[in-house]
């Protein structure tokens, strides 16, 4: 089981990036979402959308080359690729809104076995609100889980989510440390393992009740 925390993060959006096909409109949420732009597959053209107004984000910039006026949705420093287009943030909802995006990605606080997600609030603290969370999940094709499997060594996979909700059925994917697990009608269907982790371990770290692929196979990470 992977113990490092960078590595934890590596695994996931490297194995997020997998996912995207060529020709995708793809929106990446605040925190570590941002990074799957690191890791774009050679040869797939995608095109990120920032909900805070433009299309064609880029790679992080290398220290010293940021530029103050392009950050991304979580105002880190970004780049821009050839072609990108800057516009308002009625535009940016638009084209959210209007099911334009292919694939959201996302972090979660929690999420269910019913593809429920919850990520906007934790009882009692003070944190951000939900932001366009609300929006890129009903609005995108496919929305994409990109999480720590625990918290704290408590489950974020659950049977019921017990934060307020961002969605109800709306995941399709989620990809942790641990596995990728998909959400299908069925239940939640643990198709990968991360190297060096049992199905024993994902399952000690899920309180969700997982039905384990036939095709199971270790993530290529």
């Amino acid at each position: 089981m992977i113990q490092d925390k960078d590595r934890k993060r590596e695994v996931i959006v490297k194995r997020v990036a997998q996912e995207l096909k060529d020709g995708d409109l793809v929106n990446l949420g605040i925190g570590m979402p941002t990074l799957v732009a690191n890791y774009i597959p050679e040869g797939i053209d995608i095109l990120l959308h920032s909900e805070n107004g433009f299309v064609g984000l880029g790679p992080n910039p290398e220290p010293g080359n940021e530029d103050p006026d392009i950050v991304n949705a979580g105002g880190l420093p970004s780049s821009v690729v050839p072609g990108g287009a800057f516009f308002d943030s009625a535009m940016s909802f638009t084209i959210i809104r209007g099911g334009h995006l292919d694939v959201t990605v996302l972090g979660a606080l929690q999420v269910d076995q019913e593809g429920n997600l919850a990520n906007w609030m934790i009882p009692g603290k003070m944190v951000p609100g939900m932001g366009g969370a609300m929006d890129l999940v009903a609005g995108a094709k496919k929305v994409i889980i990109a999480m720590e499997h625990t918290a704290k060594g408590s489950p974020k996979i659950l049977k019921q989510c017990n934060l307020p909700l961002t969605a109800k059925g709306e995941v399709d994917l989620i990809v942790t440390e641990m596995g990728v697990i998909e959400v299908t009608k069925e239940g939640l269907l643990l198709t990968e393992l991360a190297p060096e982790t049992t199905v024993e371990e994902v399952m000690d770290a899920t309180e969700a009740e997982l039905i384990i692929s036939e095709n199971l196979k270790v993530m290529d990470v």
